[in-house]
């Protein structure tokens, strides 16, 4: 992708045309992807630019806000992921009350086709926009009739027999299913945070972890419960545990994010550092005694190497079979 934006100056839209995708796209999960590749092929059949519109904040948090969900992805997660598209542009417009109240044929008149250049919408198959997400395809079609330009509808991407939606993984995070989440996705989730000091429990019962803070979004967060996770920091990628949750062993203690990477030994005090989650191994639960949590540990330590161990065999069993 060439340009990420928030500033439309200089953009050469108008002149050449695009093909334009609009929508939040939290998650840009494979069902967006193909939205995405779709966009991709149609600009570069009709000599268009492909260029997406999304919104920030998400729009429900502007519109109703106490149901806003947990984001899938937050804006510099989703810029992350969208370099890897094809893109020629992606905008990101901010959405606010004043945008939300634009009815479809306005929305379409005054930011696609006057700001944008839109030539031709690529769109899924369950899009809705304008007030009250009052605008479905069927409108879009007329609205594109009635201004010249076209459309074109995505078909959902199926995952058994159930179309991959932004909802759906959302509910499998929430239910600890992160390995459904990942099929979904296309990849497997992750958050990213500051290691930060925490009470430093960890290190005294022989499990060193890095306390991660997660600050200042709407990130999602997984059930509570200890997973088997990959990490990476600036210096170090690995593979590990994470507790996600409260720690009722030590009371008083608040919730935390813990991460204990295997094979390290070292200080990541103020690193950023980015955890995939892989497999969730168990709840959180409390203990009689630090005696008891520690034996527990090394169960849940020996639990990962063997589920690491086998993810290898899988993953080198499968190159092998292409």
């Amino acid at each position: 992708m060439s340009h990420n934006s928030y500033d439309l100056h200089g953009l050469p839209l108008q002149d050449r045309g695009a093909a334009i995708t609009v929508g939040t796209f939290d998650g840009l999960h494979r069902g967006h992807w193909s939205v995405l590749q779709q966009l991709e092929d149609s600009a570069r059949r009709d000599g268009l630019l492909s260029v997406l519109v999304t919104f920030d904040p998400h729009p429900l948090k502007i519109v109703r806000p106490d149901a806003a969900p947990g984001l899938l992805t937050t804006p510099n997660e989703k810029k992350e992921i969208l370099t890897l598209s094809g893109l020629d542009y992606a905008v990101f417009l901010s959405f606010t009350r004043s945008l939300s109240l634009y009815l479809p044929e306005e929305f379409v008149r005054d930011v696609l086709l006057a700001r944008f250049g839109l030539r031709k919408l690529v769109v899924g198959y369950d899009h809705g926009f304008g007030r009250d997400r009052s605008g479905d395809v069927d409108t879009m079609r007329e609205i594109g009739t009635r201004h010249g330009f076209g459309v074109e509808v995505v078909r959902p991407v199926l995952q058994n027999d159930d179309a991959i939606s932004s909802s759906g993984i959302r509910r499998a995070l929430t239910e600890g299913d992160v390995e459904k989440a990942a099929r979904g996705l296309g990849r497997p989730y992750s958050l990213t945070g500051v290691v930060v000091h925490g009470e430093g429990r960890g290190r005294t019962l022989g499990f060193a972890t890095a306390n991660v803070a997660v600050h200042g979004t709407d990130k999602l967060l997984p059930l509570e419960g200890i997973y088997a996770v990959r990490a990476a920091t600036r210096s170090h990628l690995g593979v590990g545990l994470l507790h996600l949750g409260p720690r009722p062993t030590f009371r008083g203690s608040p919730p935390s994010i813990e991460l204990h990477l295997l094979e390290f030994e070292g200080d990541l005090y103020g690193e950023q550092v980015r955890v995939e989650f892989l497999t969730r191994l168990r709840d959180v639960q409390p203990f009689g005694s630090a005696a008891e949590l520690v034996e527990q540990m090394k169960r849940d330590r020996a639990k990962a190497v063997r589920y690491f161990e086998d993810l290898g065999g899988r993953l080198y069993r499968e190159a092998e079979s292409e």
